[in-house]
């Protein structure tokens, strides 16, 4: 029975297997937990769907979560102030195609190329809207809660590369809110998560800033379930050709690692004395 199989560069070499405990760094076991976070509903399945579907495909719990509504993105006269329900309805379908438990998938609600007003937390009185959490909002707010909820070992999220401002302000925000989720702060958001989570980029629009250390091989079937999650999205005028030109590149999906690292008081003292 084929296999999907997993590689990592580490320094000169090449490691390989099918099993993941081998590739990926510092595996948990069957306290894995794999979160995908996206500016708009179809960034997943294009980034990064292979990864998605081959984390599902192990039985590793997997989240994903939309962090706008979809909003800006409509291609015909008549879906203009309707797209974001569409597009909504789009995803779910899309998700459910490749096998997500409905109850693993988060719409956050923020607006749609619109995210440089939402950066940080702060306090609202509209507890109704979609982006509220414990009276707050802001990304800050809602990613810190989020990661408290799922506590993912591994997070992947858009290459710091992409064009789209929404894509940029996603991956600074992320970086914030783990350290924000890592301790005591907004405690009405959750109890703080116990370690940091080893952090992924995936490429939707532009190509890595350095190289990807991760490639990932499924099998034929997981790729026409990213096919067919990517077909769901037929409010997108573009759908047809961006199947094709996913079904040209095959099984193969690569994904850049990247590391969170603090300050250490000394740590540049070696350059001087």
């Amino acid at each position: 029975m084929a296999q999907n199989v997993y590689q990592r560069r580490v320094d000169d070499k090449v490691l390989t297997s099918s099993n993941p405990a081998d590739v990926w760094e510092d595996w948990k076991g069957d306290k894995e937990s794999w979160l995908f976070l996206a500016p708009h509903d179809d960034d997943i399945i294009l980034g990064g769907g292979l990864t998605f579907l081959a984390s599902l495909s192990e039985g590793i719990p997997t989240y994903a979560a939309i962090t706008t509504n979809g909003e800006s993105g409509y291609c015909y006269p008549e879906h203009k102030g309707k797209v974001a329900q569409i597009r909504e309805a789009e995803a779910r379908a899309s998700f459910a195609a490749m096998g997500l438990p409905e109850d693993h998938l988060f719409f956050l609600g923020y607006h749609d190329s619109g995210l440089d007003q939402f950066t940080g937390h702060f306090w609202t009185d509209d507890e109704q809207a979609p982006t509220t959490i414990a009276g707050a909002t802001g990304l800050e707010n809602s990613y810190t809660w989020l990661l408290r909820k799922v506590r993912p070992t591994r997070v992947f999220f858009p290459s710091c590369t992409d064009i789209h401002p929404d894509h940029k302000i996603v991956g600074e925000e992320l970086m914030i809110s783990i350290f924000h989720a890592s301790g005591t702060i907004w405690p009405e958001l959750g109890e703080p998560i116990e370690s940091v989570p080893i952090l992924y980029e995936y490429a939707t629009y532009c190509d890595f800033l350095t190289p990807p250390n991760m490639r990932i091989t499924v099998t034929p079937d997981l790729l026409e379930k990213k096919l067919a999650g990517i077909a769901a999205y037929k409010s997108q005028d573009q759908i047809g050709e961006l199947v094709e030109l996913q079904r040209q590149a095959g099984c193969r999906e690569c994904v850049r690692q990247i590391y969170f690292k603090l300050i250490t008081p000394g740590k540049y003292n070696y350059l001087f004395d």
